[in-house]
């Protein structure tokens, strides 16, 4: 598993006051927000944020034409703002740029693209520096803007949570991919020894969609998609816990079912098309409550053209949803208590924990969570707490709260960016 890890990227803004942007590009759609502080910890005045498609076409292209076409979107935010009461700042705006594809972090600012996921494949790109392209579109559109920080999505969550709570020490992102990253005492990271650090801590971006063990409880299914999918032998942990995924592991289930007995009636071609039962429509069948589960017929009938189907079958395939989400939501628990068992904050004593199990005071741990398969899935949230609560112990568990973190990724970048901004040196804090 690659570890990366960026110096000098934990500081939280304590008194700087200003507007502050961030792009945050980690799919096929971006967001870019507008951020205003107010000058103490945890105070965000407003916040601007809007969400834009990329066109299929540029997801194929060039990367001169994918960033010329951000950074016209982004100039297009600019100006509304230019537009309206507040006046323009005279020195270059500062942005936060949320990446969220496999990079090699080069410093807090720069970072080479080592190679594209969901769906892009911009040849040209891999193996360049990712800001040197973005800023020189911002150059060709006129648009005097400097990006102050390069992260990804946990590590903008995480700063996010750190701003608005001290106590957290991880963030999680579990919604169509995941990640996750914490914050690690500098002299415990192998890569740091000999490096003159002036942090006490930095954040480790663990990129754990691509952990791989013996131990994963990989089935037949599991095989089976990740020898199909464009990325055989890749983003293995990923694959078993994201809502990209799951809804196709349920499908493959179906259709094994179909093929092997009756039940559903003849075999519906629609059962072939990958991915095509997505993360909402698997929620939306386990969740179903009514008598005669309604919505998981209506799913069946107008998604996979399976109709005509008994109580019993439906019943049946909320039983394979249920499967299906309680493993992905213990793992993505397991994988939680992973990282606070590393950190010490598994109530086991640990060296930075620094208290045992039946200490009542144990440090109170917070985790930010961000992500729609988190927060929109009852069930699988439900099974995820219930799960760490069966790893840590009640006694344990009491003391770590996973705080849901809205735009944490976009807000987050925007924060680091201010934190490290040209003109914030002495308006900072290193923690």
């Amino acid at each position: 598993m690659d570890i990366h890890l960026i110096s000098h990227l934990v500081v939280f803004v304590m008194s700087e006051i200003g507007t502050y942007y961030a792009l945050d590009f980690g799919g096929t759609n971006f967001r870019v927000l507008r951020v205003q502080l107010g000058g103490r910890r945890s105070l965000i005045l407003s916040q601007d944020v809007e969400q834009r498609p990329i066109p299929q076409h540029l997801m194929t292209s060039t990367s001169e034409d994918l960033f010329d076409f951000i950074a016209s979107s982004l100039k297009q935010f600019v100006e509304k703002e230019e537009n309206g009461s507040e006046p323009s700042s005279v020195r270059a705006r500062e942005l936060g740029l949320t990446f969220s594809f496999p990079v090699r972090q080069l410093s807090i600012h720069s970072g080479i693209l080592i190679k594209w996921t969901k769906g892009f494949a911009i040849e040209d790109m891999v193996g360049k520096e990712v800001v040197g392209l973005l800023e020189a579109a911002l150059v060709r559109s006129g648009l005097d803007m400097r990006a102050a920080v390069l992260v990804n999505d946990a590590v903008g969550t995480l700063a996010l949570g750190h701003y608005d709570d001290a106590d957290t020490v991880a963030a999680v992102i579990i919604g169509t991919g995941t990640n996750a990253c914490y914050l690690e005492r500098a002299d415990a990271i192998i890569k740091c020894q000999g490096h003159l650090i002036t942090s006490g801590c930095m954040a480790v971006n663990m990129e754990w969609g691509n952990f791989w063990s013996s131990h994963l409880p990989r089935t037949s299914y599991d095989i089976d998609l990740d020898l199909e999918s464009p990325n055989p032998n890749d983003q293995g942990f990923e694959k078993m816990i994201s809502g990209i995924y799951l809804g196709d592991i349920v499908r493959r289930v179906i259709l094994r079912m179909s093929q092997e007995s009756d039940i559903f009636g003849p075999v519906s071609s629609r059962l072939s098309i990958p991915f095509i039962l997505q993360a909402p429509l698997l929620a939306a069948m386990h969740e179903d409550d009514s008598p005669e589960l309604k919505e998981v017929d209506k799913i069946l009938k107008e998604t996979l053209e399976i109709s005509e189907v008994s109580l019993k079958v439906r019943k049946l395939v909320v039983r394979i949803c249920d499967v299906v989400t309680r493993r992905a939501a213990r793992l993505a628990a397991a994988g939680i208590a992973g990282i606070l068992k590393k950190i010490g904050r598994d109530g086991s004593g640990g060296v930075a924990g620094g208290r045992g199990r039946s200490d009542p005071e144990m440090r109170r741990t917070v985790v930010a969570i961000e992500g729609g398969l988190y927060t929109r899935y009852m069930m699988f949230r439900e099974y995820l707490h219930e799960a760490l609560n069966e790893i840590l112990g009640e006694d344990v568990a009491q003391h770590v709260i996973l705080k849901v973190t809205e735009d944490g990724s976009g807000i987050g970048g925007a924060l680091l960016a201010a934190a490290n901004s040209s003109s914030s040196v002495d308006n900072v804090q290193l923690l």
